[in-house]
């Protein structure tokens, strides 16, 4: 009877080990340099094993130790691993990112783009962003082992396609992810732009090690991202988060949403500025109606508290259903500060039952206008395919 060799089977100690290494590099991914002892708690596995994993993959060349942290020694993917890229979309803008597999940006380029583009001349205009990046660092494609992407619009979990409302018109109905695959070669991980923004501020930003958090948006959209027990919650249908659309006034303006009196008729960029046009003209942005405000104009002034003030009654609600321990304010109207967040605060207190806002933290993100492009490198991070030598 011919003996078959079970070395590689499924039981084996190489596919154990093999296993081993793909936990030991998924945790890495998301992490970016941990200590072993880190490690062997984020894994579950045993000191002594993680010692000997990452003595193999060092060999490999798959990941690199360092003397970062005093005298003790932290681990991290090594450069050689692969790019990834990350992709954003805004209402008049694109910004690509590359970063190597240690977290550490290596390019990053933005271009406008007329309110009016197409998802196909969107999508052109970042495939050449991207080629510029790599040019930059004298690689090309093949080095490239993830992508992400976001857009300010909820992404179906199941289809993929962009779901209305979206104040990106011209990509309402399209398969997203399905169109960008096709355009690099390889699978095009797509989320919308405030879980980016959690996720980029729960990896390098105010919410490094919270583990219950929210992400608030407010631009010219409004929408949040959460993260529930250190993991981002989608919902569902991937369409969690959209706070821009709790009613406020039933028998408020129409949204684009096709309900009426939603947040973000209130409390968006242009809805602010709107409210000022009567007495200032137009042509206003956001930097001049905060100056103006610190400046001692009283009407910008009460324009950004009653702004604090409508975004406080929506927090509330979603402290009292969720209770995270903390909320990042970000977005244009964040550099509002604390003209905005005071009496954000001040409402949540008072709407919010004790249990849920009385340890509450409301605090200005940390990551500002590259939250959502950040995040979508987190999300290409995250999703990456390694090639692990057996």
């Amino acid at each position: 009877m011919e003996e078959v060799d079970e070395s590689f089977g499924p039981g084996s100690q190489a596919a154990l080990r093999d296993a081993n290494q793909q936990r030991v590099a998924r945790v890495l991914q998301s992490s970016g340099e941990l200590t072993q002892a880190e490690i062997a708690r984020s894994t579950g596995l045993a000191p002594a094993t993680v010692s000997n994993i990452i003595r193999d993959m060092t060999n490999d060349g798959v990941v690199v130790v360092s003397e970062l942290r005093g005298r003790r020694r932290v681990v991290s993917l090594a450069p050689s691993v692969g790019l990834v890229v990350g992709i954003d979309f805004g209402h008049r803008h694109v910004t690509v990112a590359v970063s190597d597999m240690a977290h550490e940006i290596r390019a990053e380029h933005r271009a406008e783009l007329g309110v009016e583009t197409s998802a196909a001349g969107g999508i052109a205009r970042a495939a050449s962003l991207l080629q510029t990046a790599l040019n930059d660092l004298d690689a090309d494609m093949s080095a490239v082992v993830g992508i992400g992407m976001g857009l300010p619009a909820p992404i179906d979990g199941h289809s993929g396609e962009v779901g209305a409302p979206s104040i990106l018109p011209g990509w309402v109905g399209m398969d997203a992810a399905a169109m960008m695959s096709e355009r690099f070669g390889m699978r095009v991980a797509v989320d919308n732009d405030a879980n980016l923004g959690v996720l980029a501020e729960h990896m390098w930003g105010a919410g490094i090690g919270v583990d219950n958090m929210a992400y608030l948006k407010l631009s010219d959209g409004v929408g949040a991202g959460l993260v529930l027990n250190g993991k981002l919650f989608r919902g569902r249908d991937g369409t969690a988060g959209e706070i821009g659309h709790t009613t406020m006034d039933e028998f408020g303006a129409v949204c684009r949403c096709g309900n009426r009196g939603c947040l973000e008729t209130i409390v968006a960029s242009g809805a602010v500025l709107e409210l000022l046009e009567p007495r200032r003209g137009r042509g206003l942005t956001i930097p001049d109606v905060v100056q103006m405000a610190r400046d001692g104009d009283k009407a910008c002034e009460r324009i950004l508290t009653d702004t604090g003030r409508h975004v406080g009654v929506a927090v509330a609600n979603l402290c009292n259903i969720f209770n995270p321990e903390l909320i990042l304010v970000g977005g244009e109207l964040a550099i509002a500060g604390e003209l905005l967040m005071a009496p954000m605060r001040e409402v949540v207190r008072r709407c919010g039952i004790p249990s849920a806002t009385a340890n509450l933290q409301i605090l200005p993100a940390a990551l500002g206008a590259r939250a959502p492009v950040l995040g979508a490198v987190a999300l290409a991070l995250q999703s990456a395919h390694i090639p692990l030598n057996s």
